[in-house]
């Protein structure tokens, strides 16, 4: 379900020596060295020789399993001014992900066995790190019919989402669910009820009031979020909830999970967890994002999610546009901000630093959890294991700046912060895909 270049760069034969390394998955954390030859992990310990290969000083960093990106946009095909499979890959390498999975609603969009194949091929020519393709529920996202998910998982799908737009028909929500049965493959939901969301730019609430803004309510998302539980619980079959963003859909999500739809997961942004609707105040384009970013008591029950497991795993939502399309008025501006590069660093300033959440949670739901929602191989550091490493230098601080990009675009939510905690090196499927 992963596809990335082969045979373009050498396996990694490397030590990392005296870094603190942590896979909380492992029950790992000690400091020590890891040596990966050939592309896999072959011996953690102290004093390890070098054997010839590359040493780098890990004092004072962390060496923990690389992330995994459930949700990212690489608008390929139709929009490569924006991103291309080349650009965002190389932006995920840079972020510290292995691994990435990528949205289907391109031009043309991914639901045929065609589209996704010469997805596919692409990925093998091009992709820094492994991708792979989740295709669309519906032909066209349109609602109105099933693609043919069998087919599609035959031919290397990894999942199924309309994501841009809710699978409005319960009927037909019901049938995709059961296909879960044939396919194998995850159920990834948009929620969102598009005649209580409709013409809305942020958030309902005090702050559209007083900007003048048409509100988009929180009971948009989590009205459609209980109907798909209970529909998941009716068939029995598992589902993953888009970028989760408000307090009752966290308060759904956990209570189906408490009365026996386990197979129930939910992934969260680092907007969603890091800023509220009150930072809209600037009227800056790149905060607009959907579902848009809402309350304080919203991001606290996010991360109160996040911190008990309730929501599984972190995930970008990256989303490039091209500059004149964000350089117009707040309200005329599309949705949709950047993330694989500060994604991170964010977490880490805005979460971990307060005390939030510990480090070792925030590694994980960036990287065990979305690769066990999707049933990808989890990342890990263990000898015999495919090298798939980051190391973070938590001390650094760094200015976000467009010119230090390597995605196409640079309609980041973050631009013009100083930010804790970054990533120097990843390790992606045994090679170096990045080296800062």
């Amino acid at each position: 379900m992963l596809y990335g270049k082969k045979g373009r760069t050498p396996q990694a034969d490397l030590v990392v020596r005296g870094a603190r390394v942590v896979d909380p998955v492992e029950g790992l954390d000690a400091v020590c060295d890891v040596r990966v030859d050939g592309g896999t992990v072959a011996q953690l310990g102290t004093s390890l020789e070098a054997n010839g290969h590359r040493v780098v000083q890990g004092a004072g960093l962390v060496l923990a399993p690389a992330f995994v990106d459930p949700h990212v946009h690489l608008r390929v095909p139709g929009r490569e001014d924006e991103e291309t499979i080349a650009s965002g890959t190389a932006a995920a390498a840079a972020g510290g992900y292995c691994a990435i999975l990528a949205m289907p609603n391109t031009d043309p969009i991914v639901d045929s066995a065609a589209v996704l194949g010469s997805l596919i091929e692409d990925a093998q020519a091009e992709a820094e790190v492994p991708v792979g393709f989740l295709a669309a529920i519906t032909r066209g996202q349109e609602g109105g019919e099933l693609t043919e998910m069998a087919e599609l998982a035959e031919h290397g799908a990894a999942g199924f989402s309309d994501d841009g737009r809710p699978v409005v028909a319960p009927g037909l929500m019901r049938r995709a669910l059961q296909y879960h049965g044939i396919t194998g493959r995850r159920l990834a939901l948009h929620c969102e009820e598009p005649t209580l969301s409709s013409r809305g730019q942020m958030h309902e609430g005090a702050v559209s009031a007083e900007l003048g803004f048409t509100g988009y309510p929180s009971v948009a998302e989590s009205v459609m979020v209980e109907r798909d539980l209970a529909l998941a619980a009716f068939e029995d079959e598992p589902l993953h909830l888009l970028h989760l963003s408000a307090r009752e859909s966290v308060a759904a999500l956990r209570a189906a999970q408490a009365n026996g739809v386990a197979a129930a997961s939910a992934e969260v942004t680092p907007h969603h967890l890091c800023l509220t609707d009150e930072a809209v105040r600037t009227l800056d384009p790149n905060l607009k994002m959907n579902p848009p970013l809402r309350s304080a008591e919203d991001r606290a029950a996010l991360v109160d999610g996040l911190r008990d497991g309730t929501i599984a795993a972190v995930a970008t939502d990256h989303a490039p546009h091209a500059r004149h399309e964000k350089e117009v008025p707040f309200e005329a501006a599309p949705f949709g901000v950047t993330g694989l590069e500060t994604a991170f660093s964010a977490l880490y300033t805005g979460l971990v630093e307060p005390g939030l959440i510990p480090l070792e949670t925030l590694l994980e739901r960036m990287s065990a959890g979305p690769a066990r929602v999707y049933g990808l191989e989890r990342p890990r550091i263990a000898v015999g294991a495919p090298a798939n490493l980051v190391l973070l230098d938590t001390a650094a601080t760094w200015r976000v700046e467009e010119d230090g990009f390597r995605s196409r675009s640079a309609n980041s939510w973050a631009l013009g912060q100083t930010l804790q905690g970054r990533v120097r090196m990843t390790v992606a499927a045994g090679r170096v895909s990045f080296d800062g």
